[in-house]
């Protein structure tokens, strides 16, 4: 992402077309735009009901509006942006049936993604999950923790070649990521303890390519936090977030 794309000015001036379908160029700025946006919502810089304003994101980011348009597009697909026509685009949110809602799905979503891909994973994945594991186990700092947490479910996955349920697996987590920080926050040295065991029972489920054990585990291991999450609806109050305020979407992530 540190390569500036070249970007359109977004008028079509000689030897173009006023095409509304974007060109390659138009194309490379639009992922730009939705790289640095999905940082900045993954991160917890922009938080859910946050309205982006596409002109200042252009501005800020030397884009013109078609691209910053072709980017809040692909956010919405991947769950992490609501465009409304003749209205804007906010940082998505849910409210606590919604989140528990999602859980619900993802407790039968994700074994089913894990049955899929234990087969097929090599034993470099094997040990890179241990390894991540372990980084995990050392680390306090939650944004880290969040960071590998997702890096070692998802790879527990890579082996699913299910297009579909890959699909679903990721908008799930990026529509969750926001309230599983704010969960990590809240959660003490028990808690902690715990998710490293439920990562280590998983791991070696999948170490002895045990299906039955490693869906077992990870279904618990998801009930776990949906029902931790239903004891704590100031996670999903209003007042927590800003569903009115303007979103400063270009500036630096953490």
């Amino acid at each position: 992402m540190s390569r500036k794309p070249p970007v359109g000015s977004g008028t079509p001036g000689a030897g173009t077309s006023a095409s509304s379908t974007p060109g390659p160029s138009a194309a490379v700025a639009s992922q730009r735009v939705a790289d640095h946006l999905r940082a900045a919502i993954l991160s917890g810089e922009l938080r859910p009901g946050a309205r982006i304003m596409q002109e200042q994101v252009a501005a800020q980011l030397g884009a013109s509006r078609l691209p910053v348009r072709e980017a809040l597009r692909i956010l919405a697909a991947e769950g992490l942006t609501v465009v409304k026509s003749n209205s804007g685009a906010w940082v998505s949110r849910m409210d606590m049936a919604e989140c528990e809602g999602v859980y619900k799905i993802r407790e039968r979503l994700e074994p089913l993604a894990l049955i899929e891909s234990v087969p097929n994973l090599t034993a470099g994945q094997v040990a890179e999950l241990e390894t991540i594991a372990r980084q995990i186990e050392l680390t306090t700092d939650v944004d880290r923790f969040l960071d590998l947490d997702r890096r070692l479910h998802l790879l527990t996955y890579a082996g699913c070649r299910v297009d579909q349920i890959n699909a679903m697996v990721d908008r799930f987590w990026n529509t969750t990521q926001h309230y599983r920080r704010a969960f990590a926050r809240l959660a003490g040295d028990s808690g902690w303890e715990l998710i490293h065991a439920e990562h280590r029972l998983i791991i070696e489920a999948i170490k002895r390519a045990d299906t039955v054990d490693a869906e077992r585990f990870l279904t618990g291991h998801i009930r776990r936090t949906r029902l931790e999450l239903t004891q704590h609806p100031e996670l999903f109050n209003e007042d927590d977030h800003d569903t009115d305020d303007t979103a400063d979407a270009a500036g630096p992530a953490d």
